[in-house]
């Protein structure tokens, strides 16, 4: 089944509390906290303050979005995020397939990426969540060749992606790809974007329901998230959150 949900950070410049009420008002079911500004990687106190108001609105924890840099030195630890993590209650953390274009790495730097990967899911799976890459350009999953090449070369059971539409592809490529990953498919974070500038929801309608049909073909549950909206604007994000609805149904 696909549930509706928001991406935190979308209202970064908004407190948790806000971010709450916001989601709750729109109807949708659930929401992915940011670790940049939201839930802080390592400040679990944080992280059970979020937990507990989101639960109590009635609302699910979907996941944790780090800001993870697989194969990387980051400003942080993976076991800090991993502890927000549980703090949290999220049974999925997202994380970034390293910092470089798949075009611009080399062997040793995929070999980085991919035994980082599995040591940081061996660690998750003792926790009973899993780990899922951001599908973004300028990391190991920015064209759908490459997102499969590294999760087959990680080849955990726990391990999975994230799905959004790249720019740099058309209606078709998208499709093939998100044909390609289903079995492994996570979440979805959902918006309408051209040449770096968004747009309403509504606009992208038809195009989503073509991407929405092949995800609902996938096993088990997820969730189809928005993730920015036009402007910044909370009527906007209303707006979308009633296509987001449309799209689901």
């Amino acid at each position: 089944m696909i549930y509706s949900g928001l991406v935190s950070v979308t209202f970064r410049h908004m407190t948790a509390e806000e971010v709450v009420i916001l989601t709750k008002k729109a109807g949708l079911d659930g929401i992915e906290w940011g670790g940049d500004k939201h839930v802080p990687h390592g400040d679990t106190q944080r992280a059970e303050k979020v937990r507990k108001l989101t639960e109590r609105a009635g609302l699910k924890v979907v996941a944790y979005g780090s800001y993870y840099r697989v194969g990387e030195q980051n400003d942080f630890t993976f076991e800090q995020v991993l502890k927000s993590a549980k703090a949290l209650k999220a049974p999925i953390i997202r994380v970034w397939a390293g910092k470089l274009a798949s075009s611009e790495a080399n062997e040793e730097y995929w070999n980085d990426v991919v035994n980082d990967s599995i040591r940081i899911a061996t660690a998750a799976k003792e926790e009973n969540i899993e780990i899922a890459f951001e599908f973004h350009k300028n990391t190991l999953t920015d064209t759908n060749e490459s997102c499969l090449e590294l999760l087959k070369r990680v080849n955990e059971v726990n391990v999975k992606s994230y799905w959004q539409p790249s720019q740099d592809m058309n209606v078709e490529e998208r499709i093939s790809g998100l044909e390609a990953v289903l079995p492994l498919l996570s979440h979805i974070h959902v918006f309408h974007w051209g040449n770096g500038e968004k747009f309403p929801l509504a606009q992208g309608l038809n195009e989503w329901k073509q991407y929405m049909d092949v995800i609902k073909k996938a096993e088990g549950d997820r969730y189809a998230m928005l993730e920015f909206v036009r402007d910044n604007s909370i009527e906007q994000f209303f707006d979308d959150a009633a296509t987001l609805k449309e799209i689901i149904s």
